[in-house]
């Protein structure tokens, strides 16, 4: 053990660096030993060198440099190596070579240097002087020559390699190299010599590490030995090759005179350094290396200097070599042995050789070479080969040899190479001991000698382990019941069997080329002499047969497998040329001596084993060398004339009564093996025969007269086996031998024929043998060649068959659709031979018969594409079944199997043959075979479905469309959404299989979609495909029983567009990424566009599950956005327009109001064309703005060509225009006066602009010319002509929130204004009469939707729409009469309104009345027939009343800029008092809508949403209740409220506005209002607590109990109303899961209401404390502030992301930090619960924010009481962070402000406030003397507890001054008052302190920090006073009646 590399033990005397280690070497000194030797040669210091050399000379860059090699540091030497090799290639070469002395002292030590990048660069350096120097270097060559020859091989290639650079750069010639070599070869033996001499430790200096010593000296030595080889080589053998020096012919004397010179001096090393031999046990191999090289060498050319003295010692050095272990020295080992042994045989005389020769020598065989494999095994036959005949038993030696050899395979099957050398030296030394036996062995044992060595060798070593690797005994022992313990452990090793035992030892390629070897060696030996092979065929066979005996040994199908590839390699030899002598001695004599045995047994690998032999030595000669064998089994009388007859009559005859009846008896487990016995004994001579003779075996096996042969299924069974094994080894042919290379038609049979048609026939029951026939016969279950055993016609009669028995199975299918395809995929011809009179589960079984015969027998199918209806009809049916499997698992899985039932028609062959209701067992069954089937048709798919011919392809795609639609219209009772969806994954599936590219694809969706009875309905194609434009359907008389029928094919069509995309369907695009503005231009209309499609959806309007508005608007308006030409558009609208016209006879009276862009309108129109219409032009201009100014001139030339006609009018146009005309006007006066283009670049258009005015005036001249003329059957044509006018003047109208605009969109002339109010005052006047015909609240209800309207409510609804226009328009021209005509007819159409509502809740109260005695199913009927009255003709008149309302109480109340001059004759009226009464109208809509919904809930909640879905039916109306209802006055909604009152309903108006709140249906502008009544000043204490508990807001806590008895326990508790409470304390977290959930949307409701209310108490009042108190005690804050933070999404631990500025903040937390701030300054959340709605995750965390903003506020102690219970530390610091970044500075502003304002000073107190430390200090001064109190606040107040001090003292005690502070910290802590009340009660306690009251015992506080009392109750025995809440407190916690401080009873 030595120290590590360099890890020397410093001294003193050690320089701790290179450089100071250079520092104490004199100049010119070189790291040399004592006395200046290096090891034993004497290093001459260049100054003593004969030239004289003057280091003054010397360049002193150069002498710098080489003064810098003698230090230790490798870095420094090579950068100084690096320098001098430029150095000597930059000077000139008279400069350099004085540098030469110097340079080969150090020459010399660098190449015993330990750094190999040292000793390369050393030679890169030498390189550039010689170059340099060039014959400057002469004089000094021969002290370099030594040293060069040496480094030349240096073990580092890349050191030797820059070596043999340097030597060639200075002799480029390679005869000079050899010249200078001679020249010096003296010098070079003997510095070699010194080399060899050298001991580590004088190679360097004392400080070198020791491993490193010996590394550089193992390498000098190694280096030494092999350049001293390689000079012996050269000049006593002549060989060059190692020194580059071939082709070199040296003179005569020149040699001779060399080679004396290496004579000598090579004799001279041999006996300084002892013959080598030490070298040879050195432990570094390449030192050993070396010194065989240099052994091999003297003994190769100079033997002379092995001689008796020396002989003995060498010979057992040499050749006991064998312990050498290292494999690189192998190579070398075994040349100096062979060399030695070639050269000395007299060595192996002596008495070495048994003692040390051999024993290493097998214990190198046992070990496999120690590694050297692939370069020992081949020397071993030379070895043999060298070793003398007379010194060694040659009988032992071989023995020991093979025994030893054989033990060291196992160490030799590490890789394949290594393998193959192992197994080629047996074969090797096993041929030559063969060869050689008589050489060693006496005449009469030759035989024996030779015997012996096949039984020893190939057969107990080689046979054996061949087929027993794991057992050591004899095979013919060999029974599993007699191995022993440890072979029992051996072959179930690891828990496996005795079969895997076999393959736990070798690989398979082990087994294959010891088989291989075998086989070799065995050719070998019979080559030689036949009776060798004896021996060998014997133990074959009879090692064979016993292994057949064992078969039911668990390790017999391994053995027989190796048996069979033993057999296969010996049939590889079997040649005539080599005798066929695998036949006679192996295969034959085995065939003949086991058929008997296998025979008896029923072992498949044993029969595997026979058709093994046969296949690969032929079945004729088998049987025949088996016969010729003697055996009985094969012994037959033969009758024929010459011997070739004999022979095949013979071998026909052995075939036909031995083999067949063995094969074909029964079934068992060698059954498929005995087939392939029997097949491979199929000779292409005698087929016809054979085949016959099988095929008539099993044809008439156990058949009688009355049972044909199918029914026996042994016999079925069989031959289908059979069948298909021929299939199977006709696609994959075993051996050389096949027999099975001829035609495949010569299968076929007759018998094959009719049986496959009988059996195709077979009954229901039929057994599984049946199906696995059909397949064999048809196209085989396994993969094979594509051949039939049945002829074509018994083809096409097999699958007729198979389609008869699957078509019932659709007859009797649940779903009508299916029942119907059955038509479809049933030949026509056989359509009429269809029974389905049978069970379901015989039909049932039938199926799955066909589907199974089918499965196996695809490729048979194919053959008939295009040849038959057969094929389409049988692919259809695949598909069809699969997806009616499908569609019945989507029901069932969801539960509904009781939904499918059976809807044949009555005309149905199968009419009352099957159930209604499938039972559940046959759900489960046709489930199951869905499984099977649609593995079939993936099946089909992916073998031939894109190879189909287009016949057939054609006829399935017709099929499956048709059968697509019949089920999107089927009449079954099924979900209609996954009906659509369904059949929108089927047509993916047809359009992915037959959709070659995209223009077929639309072909097939132009069948899928063509017209029929029910569709479509309304537009449909043109019949002339080349056209494609729409046209209009004709109505139907019984268009009403069509309309479920077409809402479902809608439906369909719907859920294809969201498939398939839009388009693709509706615009006919190539590609489903259709409609792209990115590809706007380059798009053009597609041939396959469907505008009629986009039509006919519009029309449909709603169906199942969608609608137009969501479905098709969008697509249509991105359509438009991308194809500039619009041609699809504008052919939607042209159809819908002429549709409109079409029926405009029929569409009442326009009460679409456009000023409205809502939905609700739209329902409003009942005219399937007309409604479309509006739809689309309201997306393209109103909604999406795609279309402009362009584009409505174009509509309105087109209108104008509609509505005259010559000089009549169209009165159908003419009714429909009004519909639409504002859209049109509207989207031309965008801005208010001028034309606006929109998406058109094009200037305006002056002439069109006069003729859209000029048209407008002169529609209006047309109503009012219209009352000169009028006639009472007139009078519908003027109402249309006064709408078209109407519809001229749209109105901008934005109801909101809390917001409302209504304003004219136009500004138009003095002549429009002077033509509108004429016309208005012509229509008042007839309005006049009218008006007394129906007083206010009887005006007729439901006629809105009648069909035919009555001409008075038309008149009506025309007026009011009138004059809305008017006031809009003209209202700076009306008088005080038309004002007030105008107010009054407000008031009267909204009272009518009022009079609908309450008599609607009227009968919802009567209801909820008499609720006991009715169910809750008949409540709930009666309600909802009790709202259908709502939506009626008064409420539609009431919205424009409302509008017209709010827009008059806008321009007098809300308007800032007040129009007093023009509304004088307005207000000169009765208007304040009208403006009260609609005010009080509207309020009682308002909370007659709460009520209805209050009422209701009392009979549950499905009966509240029953009310509540009501009014989402007219959002837009109640948006105006609510919002009129906001901007009321306070007068006006407390006379509305007591009204309700007085109304004497179960409920109340607190009941209406909570109902309202609360709704379960909630209408979001209701609900802000209603938030708003509830916090108002006058309503929020009713709102909030019960009304017994509505104490005096007014009531000051400083007024003093009077009374001195406590008297607390019989107050009542303080209670919250139930709709409040039971939001608040019920609520948990599981319920405010869901983030934007009603729940959690009320929960922050209901907490805004009473924040706010406790917001509005004032500070002292009572009621604050009770309120403040209650929350303390009955909820728990984590429910509120967990839900408020769920809604802020703080990132755990982001305190630095929150600093961020708002804008930089994720948008939920810059809104819930703004409304934060929002809360804090203003105290209030009307801000953020005015923008909750629509409720979205921003707006929820803008709540949530304002809540936390406000709790903070006014519940700090709260707050911080959560704050404190948070255990998650990244949440407690992300809201730490977030409430110390928004809240926390705005709150202590605050707070600051509060003490500075609060008016607590005085003479005695002086407060200070700090806002940059926020400290509070208060001094208090009495006297001379003063107190102060200080409070420090935290960062993050409130969440942070309060510090509080007192920094003097006034006179009071220390203990007296310590409670008050203990009770002033739990003050500021605990309750949740402000801070100036802490400093409030503080002075308070020292003012009362300093008047003589005492404190309370119990709080060490004389005020009470809650109601600020003075201790009043005093105890009768110690007279101590308390305060009342601190001893009810106690009375309650110590649960006793007695005084705390004496314990007597108080």
């Amino acid at each position: 053990m030595g120290r590590q590399k360099g890890d020397g033990t410093r001294s003193k005397s050690r320089p701790s660096s290179s450089s100071s280690a250079a520092s104490l070497v004199p100049t010119g000194a070189s790291a040399i030993g004592f006395g200046g030797y290096v090891g034993s040669s004497r290093v001459d210091s260049p100054q003593q060198s004969d030239d004289g050399y003057q280091p003054s000379d010397v360049d002193s860059e150069v002498a710098q440099h080489l003064k810098r090699l003698g230090r230790k540091d490798p870095t420094t030497k090579l950068k100084a190596l690096s320098s001098l090799s430029v150095l000597f290639k930059q000077r000139p070469g008279e400069e350099i070579v004085k540098v030469v002395p110097q340079w080969a002292f150090d020459y010399k030590k660098l190449l015993h240097d330990y750094n190999r990048e040292v000793r390369r660069a050393t030679h890169n350096a030498m390189a550039s002087l010689v170059t340099t120097v060039g014959r400057g270097l002469a004089p000094f060559l021969k002290s370099l020559m030594g040293p060069w020859w040496f480094s030349q091989f240096d073990p580092i290639p890349e050191v030797s390699h820059a070596a043999r650079k340097s030597l060639q750069a200075a002799f480029p010639a390679k005869e000079r190299r050899l010249e200078a070599l001679i020249l010096c070869e003296k010098e070079v033996f003997l510095y070699l010599d010194e080399n060899l001499k050298l001991k580590p430790q004088f190679m360097s200096d004392k400080v070198t590490p020791v491993d490193e010593l010996d590394e550089m000296h193992q390498r000098v030595i190694a280096s030494s030995l092999l350049a001293l080889a390689a000079l012996v080589n050269m000049f006593l053998g002549m060989q060059y090759q190692r020194t580059d020096f071939e082709s070199i012919t040296l003179e005569p004397k020149v040699a001779a005179k060399a080679r004396e010179i290496a004579l000598a001096s090579a004799e001279q090393i041999f006996c300084t350094q002892k013959s080598f031999l030490e070298f040879l046990n050195s432990q570094n191999p390449g030192v050993r290396l070396a010194a065989y090289s240099v052994i091999g060498s003297y003994v190769k050319h100079m033997p002379s200097v092995y001689n008796d003295g020396n002989m003995k010692e060498t010979a057992s050095a040499i050749l006991g070599s064998f312990q050498e272990k290292n494999p690189t020295c192998h190579s070398l080992m075994w040349d100096s042995i062979l060399l030695f042994t070639r050269r000395f045989p007299e060595s192996w005389s002596t008495g070495i050789i048994h003692k040390i020769v051999f024993p290493r020598f097998w214990e190198f065989l046992r070990s496999g070479c120690y590694g050297s494999q692939r370069v020992s095994y081949p020397v071993l036959v030379l070895f043999l080969d060298s070793i003398p005949l007379n010194v060694i038993s040659w009988e032992k030696f071989l023995d020991n040899l093979f025994e030893n050899l054989w033990a060291g395979r196992n160490l030799s099957l590490t890789s394949s190479e290594d393998r193959s050398a192992f197994f080629k030296a047996i074969e090797e030394c096993f041929l030559w001991a063969i060869n050689n036996v008589p050489r060693f062995a006496d005449g009469s044992n030759i035989d024996q000698f030779e015997l012996r060595l096949v039984e020893k060798v190939l057969v107990e070593l080689l046979w054996h382990d061949y087929i027993f690797p794991v057992y050591s005994t004899r095979p013919c022992e060999l029974t599993y019941s007699k191995l022993g313990s440890s072979e029992k452990d051996n072959v179930q090793s690891c828990g496996k069997g005795p079969s895997d035992a076999l393959n736990t030892k070798y690989s398979a390629n082990y087994i294959q080329e010891l088989g291989d070897h075998i086989v070799e060696m065995a050719a070998a030996i019979f080559s030689k002499s036949s009776r060798l092979l004896v021996t060998f065929s014997t133990a074959f066979l009879h090692d064979c047969i016993n292994i057949i005996k064992q078969a039911e040994l668990g390790v017999f199908p391994e053995l027989a497998e190796r048996l069979g590839n033993f057999l296969v390699l010996l049939a590889k030899q079997n040649t005539e040329a080599a005798g066929k002598w695998p036949l006679h001695h192996f295969a034959g004599p085995l065939m003949s001596k086991s058929f008997p045995l296998i025979r008896s047994s029923d072992s498949p690998n044993a029969v595997k084993l026979l058709s093994v032999i046969v296949e690969n030595f032929g079945s004729k000669e088998t049987i025949l060398e088996c016969a010729s064998d003697n055996s009985e089994e094969f012994q037959l009388q033969c009758d024929g004339e010459g011997e070739s007859s004999l022979k095949s009559n013979h071998f026909v005859q052995v075939f036909n009564h031995v083999f067949v009846p063995w094969c074909l008896t029964e079934i068992k487990s060698s059954t498929t093996a005995r087939m392939d016995l029997l097949l491979a004994l199929i000779d292409n001579e005698y087929f016809a025969e054979q085949w016959g003779s099988i095929i008539s075996f099993l044809t008439t096996c156990q058949q009688s007269q009355s049972c044909s042969w199918i029914s026996n299924m042994d016999c079925v069974t069989m031959l289908a086996m059979l069948v298909e094994r021929i299939r199977y080894r006709t696609g994959r042919k075993y051996g050389t031998g096949s027999q099975l290379e001829f035609n495949m038609e010569s299968w076929q049979h007759d018998c094959l024929d009719s049986a496959a048609v009988l059996i195709a026939t077979a009954p229901p029951s039929a057994h599984q043998t049946y199906v696995l026939f059909l397949c064999a016969v048809l196209g085989g279950i396994a993969e094979g060649v594509n051949f039939t055993f049945i002829s074509k016609e018994s083809i096409i009669s097999v699958y007729e068959e198979l389609l008869d028995k699957v078509v019932p199975l659709f007859v009797v299918s649940p779903f009508t659709w299916a029942i119907h395809a059955s038509s479809l995929i049933s030949c026509r011809k056989r359509r009429d031979m269809i029974c389905i009179s049978r069970p379901f589960h015989e039909i049932l079984e039938m199926a799955k018969f066909a589907f199974q015969v089918l499965d196996g027998s695809l490729l048979c199918l194919k053959m008939l594409d295009g040849e038959s209806e057969l094929v389409p009809c049988i692919l259809a049916a695949v598909l069809l079944i699969d997806w009616e499997c499908g569609m019945m698992a989507s029901v069932a899985l969801n539960g509904r199997q009781d939904q499918i039932k059976n809807h044949t028609d009555t005309n149905s062959p199968s009419t009352g043959m099957r159930q209604k209701n499938i039972l559940i067992a046959e759900l489960h069954s046709m489930l199951a075979l869905g499984e099977s089937v649609h593995a079939l048709h993936c099946k089909i798919v992916i073998r031939f479905w894109e190879s189909l011919s287009k016949f057939t392809a054609q006829k399935v795609q017709e099929i499956l469309l048709q059968t697509v639609r019949l089920a999107v219209i089927s009449s079954d009772d099924f979900d209609t959404e996954k009906i659509c969806i369904v059949c929108s994954s089927w047509v993916l599936d047809i359009l992915g299989l037959m959709g070659n590219d995209e223009a077929e694809q639309q072909i097939m969706l132009d069948k899928l979609l063509s017209p029929s009875k029910s569709w479509p309905l309304w537009v449909a194609p043109q019949a002339d495909e080349t056209t494609r434009g729409p046209v209009l359907v004709a109505e139907s008389p019984n268009i009403d029983v069509y309309v479920p029928v077409h809402d479902k094919f809608v439906s369909f069509v719907e859920r294809l567009i969201s498939t398939l995309g839009a388009g693709r369907v509706l615009f006919g695009f190539m590609t489903e990424s259709s409609v792209s503005a990115s590809e706007s231009s380059s798009m053009s209309l597609s041939p396959y566009t469907r505008a009629w499609l986009v039509a006919e959806m519009l029309c449909a309007w709603k169906w199942y599950g969608g609608n137009a508005t969501v479905s098709i608007l969008p697509f249509l308006c991105e359509y438009a956005k991308s194809c500039p030409d619009n041609k699809l558009v504008h052919s939607v609208v042209h159809i819908l327009l002429d549709g409109a016209v079409l029926h405009g006879a029929r569409i009442q009276a326009c009460t679409f109001n456009v000023w409205t862009i809502c939905d609700d309108e739209l329902e409003n129109i009942h005219d399937p064309y007309l409604r479309a219409l509006v739809s689309v032009l309201l997306a393209l201009f109103v909604r999406s703005h795609v279309w402009g100014k362009v584009d409505v001139f174009r509509l309105l030339d087109y209108i104008n060509d509609r509505l005259f006609v010559g000089t009549s009018v169209n009165q159908c146009c003419l009714r429909i225009i009004p519909y639409f005309m504002g859209i049109l006007i509207r989207s031309l006066y965008a801005d208010g006066n001028a034309f606006t283009e929109v998406n058109n670049d094009l200037p305006a258009d002056t002439s069109k602009e006069e003729q859209v005015n000029t048209m407008i005036l002169g529609w209006l001249g047309y109503s009012l010319s219209a009352f000169s003329v009028i006639k009472e059957s007139e009078e519908e044509d003027v109402n249309d002509w006064i709408e078209i006018a109407i519809s001229c003047y749209p109105l901008c109208t934005t109801v909101g929130i809390a917001t409302f605009t209504f304003e004219a969109i136009r500004s138009i002339g003095q002549e429009e204004q002077k033509l509108l109010l004429d016309l208005f005052k012509k229509r008042r006047s007839c309005m006049d009469d009218l008006s007394t015909s129906y007083p206010a609240g009887q005006m007729p209800s439901n006629v809105c939707c009648s069909e035919e309207m009555s001409s008075s409510v038309s008149d009506v609804m025309t007026f009011c729409k009138l004059m809305a226009v008017c006031v809009s328009y003209c209202w700076p021209e009306f008088n005080e009469e038309d004002w007030k005509f105008v107010v009054l007819q407000l008031h009267k159409w909204i009272e009518a309104a009022v009079v609908v509502m309450e008599e609607m809740t009227d009968n919802i109260d009567a209801i909820s009345q008499s609720s006991s005695t009715d169910s809750f199913d008949m409540n709930v009927t009666k309600l909802k027939e009790a709202v259908e009255s709502w939506n009626s003709f008064p409420i539609y008149i009431a919205r424009i009343a409302l509008l017209v309302f709010m827009f008059i109480y806008d321009l007098t109340e809300l308007s800032e800029a007040k129009h007093t001059e023009t509304l004088e004759c307005l207000y000169a009226g009765e208007w304040g008092i009208l403006r009260d009464r609609i005010l009080e109208s509207v309020l009682r809509l308002f909370f007659t809508t709460g009520l209805a919904e209050s009422i209701a809930s009392s009979l549950g909640e499905e009966a509240a949403s029953v009310v509540a879905l009501v009014w989402h039916a007219q959002t837009y109306f109640w948006d105006l209740v609510a919002g009129v209802s906001y901007y009321s006055p306070e007068h006006v909604r407390k006379a509305a409220i007591e009204s309700i009152g007085l109304w004497g309903l179960s409920e109340g108006p607190i009941d209406s506005l909570y109902a309202i709140l609360f709704s379960s249906k909630p209408v979001p502008s209701l609900q802000f209002t209603a938030y708003v009544f509830l916090s108002s000043a006058s309503l929020s204490h009713l709102a909030i607590m019960e009304e017994s508990d509505s104490l005096s807001e007014n009531v000051s806590v400083d007024k003093e109990s009077s009374h001195s008895q406590i008297d607390l326990p019989s107050e009542k508790p303080f209670a919250l109303r139930d709709e409040i409470s039971c939001i608040i304390e019920k609520s948990s977290l599981q319920t405010l899961e869901e983030d934007l959930g009603l729940d959690q949307v009320n929960f922050f409701l209901a907490w805004s209401l009473l924040l706010t209310h406790l917001q509005s108490l004032p500070p002292l009042s009572l009621a604050r404390e009770r309120l403040v108190q209650y929350l303390q005690d009955s909820t728990n804050p984590s429910i509120i502030l967990d839900a408020v933070f769920q809604h802020i999404p703080l990132k755990s631990g982001s305190s630095l992301n929150l600093k961020k500025k708002e804008t930089e903040l994720p948008a939920e937390i810059s809104r819930a930090a703004a409304a934060a701030k929002q809360a804090i300054t203003s105290r209030s959340l009307l801000f953020a619960i005015k923008s909750l709605w629509p409720v979205g995750s921003v707006e929820m965390a803008a709540l949530a924010g304002a809540i936390y903003g406000l709790l903070i506020c006014v519940l700090p102690a709260y707050v911080r009481n959560w704050f404190t219970g948070i255990r998650d530390r990244s949440t407690l610091l992300s809201v730490e962070s977030f409430t110390k970044s928004w809240c926390s500075v705005h709150l202590l502003s605050d707070e600051m402000s509060q003490i500075k304002g609060a008016g607590i000073a005085d003479e005695n107190l002086s407060i200070s406030v700090n806002k940059l430390a926020y400290e509070i200090t208060a001094t208090y001064k009495k006297e001379e003397t003063s107190m102060d109190l200080v409070i420090q606040l935290p960062s993050c107040y409130p969440l942070r507890p309060v510090d509080v001090g007192c920094s003097r003292n006034l006179g009071i005690s220390e203990t007296k001054q310590r409670k008050w502070l203990m009770s002033l910290t739990a003050f500021v802590r605990n309750q949740n008052g402000a801070l100036s009340e802490a400093i409030r009660v503080w002075k308070s306690n020292f003012d009362k302190e300093f008047e003589g009251v005492e404190e309370c015992p119990i709080c060490y506080s004389i005020i009470h920090t809650s109601n600020h009392s003075l201790p009043r109750l005093a105890c009768k025995t110690c007279k101590h006073k308390f305060h009342s809440a601190c001893l009810y407190k106690w009375f309650s916690t110590s649960h006793k009646s007695t005084c705390p401080l004496c314990q007597s009873p108080f």
